[in-house]
């Protein structure tokens, strides 16, 4: 008996058609049956045709071109084409963004790094060792001078193992690399990339989406987009990586404190002089020869004009000088050359100060300004250039200025006949006063005779204007001419700490309570850059001599100091090693250390170059460190704080002194009255009365209740300080 057929897979019995056959599939293997996939989409595309979806016809069909007859994506493996597609699509976007909208230009160009390392070891990757290797040289020398560790480091990748075991490629290709952009400038790089896929922008943009994490927020709106910047910073660190603004997340070069895991590349630094004009060069030095000429050098002194070819005079060095035009300041006027000439008379004339000799320190004395009757109302003093003005911020959100040579401080909107005095008071801010920066100035190479006004004597070398910051979250500027406020700059959210004019003017950088760091320019009323990255207050923040830097300093939860470019925005050194909050900073003249300060008493050294620590000075009491300040030579550094004292420091190593503070048990030695000038005085039992001072305090010099708010080196090596009487200490 025949049994019955099984029935099929497809769980049918039906009968055969008539040609013996069983029905065919739904779409043959070749794609051409009724309902194959090229047979719907033509059918989809008729009916978006005849409904007038034209934008949507066209990506339906341009989307169909990457699709098989089956209706599966074609997989393209990118340098399919001998890996030689990199060239022109980073070439591509390149000249992309080098040819736009100079408003766009300093966010976007921050992508070419990254794009140039992802795509190098790409092609590296898929074993394109050639292509690889040309490219590399092609485009190298666009980040030789800031980039130029990296580049060694990443030079000696050749093979896919070299990416798996070179610290910095495992690092980069282990984490995304941030950069913030604003919503206009990453919508037309998205635009221009999909509009010219086929030219190399879909290479770039699967590179942006596999390694690059693009943060956007609104320039326009500071708040909401300082906000946004901080949620995505703050979902990092639940993750346990710590973001310091751009780039790696987990590499951060430059730190004091490196992890042993991260790379040892840092980025290269332009820490020379900022160049001189070449017009403001030649009227310096005309200037200076007719000074010569109309007042001869005394016996064994050098002329002015010698001088000044001395001072100018680059030594070879590895450090690179800060373009003038990647950092714009308007045309040099009569009142530079003033100023420069000015400064040489005083380089020439100054008092030299070449650190110890023998182990004794320079004899550096100190002119102490004391103010009275504040009744502990003084939040911070600051001196003008041309020592002539001193400045105080109050908490009862007022400003006071005073000529320390007792002139009339005069305006020409002065009613007839007014008394003018010595002082002068400027109402505006609605809260406590925290920081004063005077604009640059020099010394008055002859005494004025009309105060600081404009009228006919006035020196060009004196201060014009002024910037206060307040608890009121604005910046004021005034004008020292007439002793009114010209402009409030209006963008930080929180209480503004301090504000400082770049040491060329023009620019000023001010830090607060919402964590971040401004950049503004005098003229305009918003800021140029934010530099975000603190986990904290930003307490204070200081300038690199050749205006391309800026530096920040935190305090709790946060306690490092960051370098910032001011040209790219973002950060090229982090410092860690503080354990208290940091509350002032300094860099050296030569641009080669910064020295920071914390409220423990404890002031650090670091080499910008190496990136590492060279000294702790100890010494200053508990409450706080308020203020540093350089010789000419960087030689010597002077403090002042909490504790009434002002305390002169040798930075240079004395081997033969430290062998003896470091002893056989590792202990520091105990100095002397005379060596500390009684800051750190050891009594006959042998412990310290106060805290132990390191070997390398010069001098320390105590007043009897006045805490020092500020000191400061003179360009003639003379130190200035300036405290507030404490009635009640």
């Amino acid at each position: 008996m025949a049994q019955p057929l099984p029935p099929s897979r497809t769980g049918s019995v039906g009968p055969p058609s008539a040609g013996g056959m069983g029905a065919p599939p739904a779409s043959t293997p070749g794609g051409q049956g009724p309902n194959s996939q090229q047979n719907l989409n033509q059918i989809v595309l008729e009916y978006l045709n005849k409904k007038g979806y034209n934008r949507t016809e066209a990506m339906l069909r341009k989307e169909s071109h990457n699709l098989d007859p089956n209706g599966q994506p074609i997989i393209t493996r990118v340098g399919d084409s001998g890996g030689k597609k990199w060239s022109p699509a980073f070439k591509l976007v390149k000249h992309w963004i080098e040819n736009g909208l100079d408003i766009y230009k300093p966010e976007l160009v921050r992508l070419e790094w990254p794009l140039f390392v992802h795509a190098f070891l790409t092609c590296v990757s898929d074993c394109y060792y050639d292509e690889a290797q040309n490219f590399f040289k092609e485009f190298r020398g666009e980040f030789e001078e800031e980039r130029s560790q990296e580049l060694q480091v990443l030079a000696k990748i050749h093979v896919p193992e070299h990416v798996q075991t070179n610290e910095l490629a495992s690092v980069y290709r282990r984490e995304k690399y941030a950069v913030a952009l604003s919503p206009m400038a990453w919508a037309m790089l998205v635009e221009f990339l999909e509009a010219r896929d086929r030219d190399g922008g879909d290479v770039i943009f699967a590179t942006l989406t596999e390694h690059i994490r693009v943060v956007t927020f609104n320039r326009a709106t500071t708040a909401r987009g300082l906000q946004k910047l901080m949620e995505e910073k703050e979902s990092e660190n639940k993750r346990g990586v710590m973001w310091g603004g751009e780039g790696i997340p987990s590499h951060k070069p430059g730190s004091a404190n490196t992890d042993p895991n991260a790379s040892s590349a840092l980025n290269k630094l332009s820490l020379a002089p900022m160049p001189m004009e070449a017009d403001l060069m030649e009227d310096v030095r005309a200037d200076l020869s007719h000074d010569d000429s109309m007042h001869p050098p005394a016996p064994g002194q050098s002329t002015l004009v010698d001088q000044f070819e001395k001072t100018i005079k680059q030594e070879p060095q590895d450090d690179a000088a800060p373009s003038r035009d990647a950092i714009p300041f308007p045309p040099s006027t009569a009142r530079d050359v003033a100023m420069e000439v000015q400064k040489v008379r005083e380089n020439r004339d100054r008092f030299k100060i070449e650190g110890r000799t023998g182990g004794v320190g320079p004899g550096v004395s100190v002119t102490m300004f004391t103010f009275h009757n504040t009744f502990d109302s003084v939040n911070c003093i600051e001196f003008s250039g041309d020592n002539a003005l001193v400045a105080i911020g109050t908490a009862e959100s007022y400003i006071r200025v005073w000529s320390l040579d007792n002139r009339a401080l005069t305006s020409p909107q002065d009613p007839p006949g007014f008394q003018a005095s010595s002082s002068r008071r400027l109402i505006g801010h609605s809260g406590p006063v925290y920081g004063i920066s005077f604009s640059p100035s020099a010394a008055l190479p002859e005494p004025a005779t009309n105060g600081h006004t404009t009228s006919a004597g006035a020196s060009e070398t004196q201060p014009r204007y002024m910037l206060s910051c307040s608890a009121d979250s604005t910046i004021r500027l005034w004008s020292l001419d007439t002793w009114t406020n010209l402009v409030v700059y209006r963008s930080h959210n929180s209480p503004v700490w301090d504000v400082r004019f770049c040491p060329h003017g023009h620019y000023f950088v001010s830090s607060s309570a919402d964590r971040t760091a401004r950049l503004w320019s005098t003229p305009q009323i918003a800021p140029l850059r934010l530099f975000v990255g603190h986990d904290a207050d930003v307490e204070t923040i200081a300038w690199h001599p050749n205006g391309a830097y800026v530096f920040t300093g935190s305090g709790v939860g946060d306690k490092t100091v960051r370098v910032w470019s001011v040209t790219r925005g973002e950060q090229v050194r982090i410092f860690t090693g503080h354990t208290g909050n940091i509350t002032a900073i300094a860099c050296a003249p030569n641009g080669h250390v910064v020295a920071s300060a914390d409220d423990k008493g404890e002031i650090m050294l670091w080499d910008l170059r190496t990136g590492e620590k060279t000294k702790t000075l100890k010494g200053h009491g508990r409450g706080g460190i308020w203020s540093l300040d350089w010789s000419v030579e960087s030689s010597v550094l002077v403090s002042g704080g909490a504790d009434k004292t002002v305390r002169v420091w040798d930075v240079q190593p004395n081997k033969e002194m430290q062998a003896k503070a470091n002893g056989e048990n590792g202990t520091s030695a105990k100095t002397d009255g005379a060596t500390t000038g009684g800051g750190g005085a050891v009594s006959k039992t042998g412990k310290a009365k106060g805290p132990v001072v390191s070997p390398d305090q010069i001098s320390c010099f105590q007043t009897k209740k006045s805490p020092v708010y500020k000191v400061r080196f003179t360009q003639m090596n003379l130190v200035m300080a300036g405290g507030a009487y404490l009635e009640l200490a």
